[in-house]
């Protein structure tokens, strides 16, 4: 499989004072993009595990070019780069144009599989590290 790739839609609330999208609600869209990929595609392939819970650990932002609300979707690929057993990292690359174009922002978000219930991390299971290897960088899905 390697990438991930979903659609976001930026809001005109979303923009600052400069007519980009600030980065606050730049984060909240690569949240709603990572919920795409950990939630919903990792239910429906049976991985559903971090749907009970996973934090953030790391966050890194780089903006290459403003993202603006223009009406318009933007597409997020998204694949992981490192999978440990209690941490996984993922890579975000946000385009406001077609995919080959260099993309607006590129992202890392270091995840923790978190038990809510007893309120400490936990270890990817099995599934879960099976779900994730599949997007691996350069990842062919074998």
């Amino acid at each position: 499989m390697g990438a991930f790739i979903t659609e976001v839609r930026p809001r005109w609330s979303d923009m600052d004072a400069y007519g980009h999208v600030n980065h606050a609600n730049t984060v909240t869209l690569l949240e709603e993009a990572r919920v795409a990929l950990l939630f919903t595609e990792a239910a429906r392939q049976g991985a559903d595990g971090m749907a009970r819970g996973v934090v953030v650990a790391r966050l890194v932002v780089d903006y290459l070019m403003p993202l603006v609300a223009d009406g318009t979707p933007v597409r997020v690929a998204m694949s992981v780069r490192e999978m440990r057993h209690a941490a996984f990292t993922i890579d975000y690359k946000v385009h406001s144009g077609p995919l080959e174009e260099m993309p607006a922002v590129t992202a890392q978000t270091m995840l923790v599989p978190y038990d809510t219930a007893n309120g400490r991390p936990r270890r990817l299971t099995e599934n879960e590290r099976d779900f994730l290897a599949a997007y691996r960088s350069g990842s062919n899905g074998a």
